[in-house]
């Protein structure tokens, strides 16, 4: 009797519509963080970038759970289930509850401001904040809870999201802002100084930003087998062009170079590359993170 031999293709679990979810929840910390710098913080240099910062924090994170929505098949149990049935060792329950609180204390933190009510805007903007951290940190929280991958299984995994999301918040922000300041103004004039500590502040949490990877990836190479080959899969394997040259080379060292350059740090040309490279950067940071960390099958 003969046997049969099947060609079932190995198949991994999450793809780019997690990584999507990730990358506008993240935008939507990393704006909101800019946003309490003048209000949260008293520094009045960043007050031209508040509003805007409320607004796009608040709409990214209406367009991010769409995407998490459409990868479980929009269960509409799911809207409800998680609040009546709460798991209190699971990281998903909690992030149903941040995934409300967060938008609604954004949306109380924009209306004060907008009704210039500093000590309200203050007070909400903080309460904000641990809000924005959370609700991007316990999308990497869920990552490291997978202990059977070795990739995502790392305290780090929280802390390197939330960093991203920072630095790609940023970036993006510059670019509004600088789209804001050059048509949707009487001067016509970009708001160089504003600018200018972005991509400063930009500069150095990139620092941070690539030192975490290099944590990271140092322990894979010294860790057990496995954890050995979905480092070399990263590096020198079929991820190595995404992972190496756009997340890291394009995404973050050329842009770090650019903001830390003061002659182009000055240029608004070179600027908007540097956010621009940066974003994608982090969009394919997403991706290679969620995809990566599961491509190679568990033995």
């Amino acid at each position: 009797m003969g046997k049969v031999v099947f060609d079932v293709q190995y198949q991994t679990t999450l793809a780019f519509l997690i990584s999507y979810y990730f990358y506008f929840t993240g935008l939507s910390a990393g704006s909101f963080m800019i946003s309490t710098l003048s209000y949260g913080f008293g520094m009045d240099k960043f007050k031209p970038a508040s509003r805007m910062g409320v607004v796009a924090a608040v709409l990214l994170l209406l367009i991010a759970p769409q995407f998490l929505l459409m990868q479980v098949c929009w269960p509409v149990k799911s809207l409800w289930h998680n609040f009546v049935h709460l798991n209190p060792i699971s990281a998903i329950s909690y992030g149903s509850f941040l995934l409300v609180l967060y938008p609604l204390n954004s949306i109380i933190y924009g209306v004060f401001m907008f009704k210039e009510n500093k000590k309200w805007t203050k007070i909400f903007g903080l309460i904000g904040i641990p809000l924005a951290l959370a609700v991007h940190g316990y999308t990497g929280w869920i990552l490291a809870f997978g202990v059977a991958r070795d990739y995502w299984n790392t305290g780090l995994m929280p802390i390197v999201f939330l960093f991203s999301a920072m630095v790609s918040g940023i970036s993006m922000m510059m670019l509004l802002i600088m789209i804001r300041d050059r048509f949707f103004t009487k001067e016509k004039v970009i708001n160089h100084e504003l600018i200018d500590s972005l991509a400063k502040i930009l500069g150095w949490l990139l620092v941070v930003d690539l030192f975490l990877v290099f944590c990271d990836y140092t322990v894979l190479l010294y860790s057990k087998l496995e954890a050995q080959e979905v480092a070399h899969f990263m590096l020198t394997g079929k991820m190595s062009f995404w992972f190496v040259i756009v997340e890291n080379l394009i995404g973050k060292v050329i842009p770090m170079i650019i903001v830390f350059i003061p002659g182009m740090r000055k240029s608004y040309f070179w600027l908007i590359v540097a956010a621009l490279m940066n974003m994608t950067g982090i969009l394919v940071m997403r991706v290679v993170t969620v995809y990566g960390g599961q491509a190679l099958p568990l033995m």
